[in-house]
């Protein structure tokens, strides 16, 4: 299992078991099939407005 941190205008959110094992299996699914990524050992991805 994965790690996940996310914070919201600065506020980290907690999230418990299930919310962050759907959350980080969607992201790294989607980082899987960009081209050139294999192995994903951690990732940053940050939004801004």
């Amino acid at each position: 299992m994965y790690q996940i941190t996310i914070k919201v205008n600065g506020e980290e959110i907690y999230l418990t078991g299930y919310p962050s094992e759907i959350i980080s299996e969607v992201i790294l699914t989607m980082l899987k099939t960009l081209k050139g990524v294999e192995e994903i050992k951690n990732a940053v991805i940050e939004i801004k407005k």
